[in-house]
């Protein structure tokens, strides 16, 4: 049978991200991903102009719909919420469908690069962090790892040393992870967009940290110079459906992080605008490998 994420977020008609992202994605993993929008714009908040139509409200006919069909979940995978209110929704949301086999990745968005998003409040932030304490995974970038930890991102940008920027962000994951009841904060943390140089080659890399039990586990690619919007999705989006095809987690994050640096190779020499996102879709193949190749057997 076929495994089902529920997926979380909202839909843009323009700007790979969010929705756009995490259908083609995980459907080339041959998983099933089952949209529930939090709300519809004409295009993703980064450009100057867009229409948003805000369905918070509808969410509670989603969730009761699904209810009355007796589905179930592989897993629930949460990304953008504009507000308190929507985290509410997807509470009600766990409380119906999470059970005890379903794995819960949350992506908790709320900056990026030191910088709050317009939509961020300490409403949010509270919310945010009780609904990371529920999951099983997350996957923010450094902004979102020190605002959910309480700390400042000005004393990360300051550390150069690579050993030591690493070891502080795994104690500032491992602090999520820690709250003493066993079902109380995710069992793993992976921290993405992590900017340094090399000591071994002295190369400028982004890198992907993983924290997981007793184990960490960094993946790094060369820095390229650009940076796309939607690339946080897509890579939630390849964890999320490794995660319900059973793939270890080393190795679902390199897949990511391959095809995410192909992508934005190749949309930074034909000059993409940056608001449009990445041009992934030539390599979902990646994401499609191994299933093909068990298919097989």
């Amino acid at each position: 049978m076929t495994k089902k994420i529920a997926v979380i977020n909202d839909l843009s008609g323009f700007g790979k991200c969010s929705l756009t992202a995490a259908i083609s994605t995980i459907a080339a993993m041959g998983v099933q991903p089952c949209p529930l929008p939090t709300a519809i714009l004409s295009a993703q908040t980064g450009y100057p102009s867009y229409f948003c139509d805000d369905y918070t409200d509808k969410m509670d006919e989603f969730r009761k719909e699904w209810k009355k069909m007796d589905v179930q979940f592989d897993g629930i995978y949460t990304g953008f919420m504009a507000g308190g209110r929507q985290i509410q929704k997807v509470f009600e949301f766990l409380d119906d469908f999470c059970g005890e086999n379903t794995f819960l990745l949350a992506d908790p968005v709320m900056g990026d690069n030191g910088r709050k998003y317009d939509m961020f409040t300490a409403e949010l932030l509270s919310m945010m962090k009780e609904l990371v304490r529920r999951a099983d995974i997350i996957t923010p970038n450094l902004t979102e790892l020190c605002l959910l930890a309480d700390n400042d991102y000005r004393m990360l940008a300051e550390i150069r040393d690579q050993g030591s920027l690493m070891e502080t962000v795994e104690q500032m994951a491992r602090s999520l992870m820690k709250h003493g009841r066993a079902m109380d904060g995710p069992g793993e943390v992976v921290v993405t967009g992590i900017c340094f140089t090399d000591q071994a080659d002295g190369i400028q890399k982004v890198g992907n940290l993983a924290v997981a039990g007793d184990k960490t586990y960094l993946s790094a690619f060369p820095f390229i110079g650009e940076s796309y919007s939607g690339t946080g999705d897509l890579f939630a989006s390849v964890i999320a459906g490794g995660r319900a095809r059973g793939d270890a987690l080393e190795e679902t994050i390199e897949l990511a992080g391959r095809l995410i640096e192909l992508a934005i190779q190749d949309s930074a020499k034909r000059n993409v605008p940056r608001n449009d996102g990445v041009d992934y879709e030539q390599y979902l193949w990646m994401l499609a490998e191994k299933r093909k190749g068990e298919a097989d057997i």
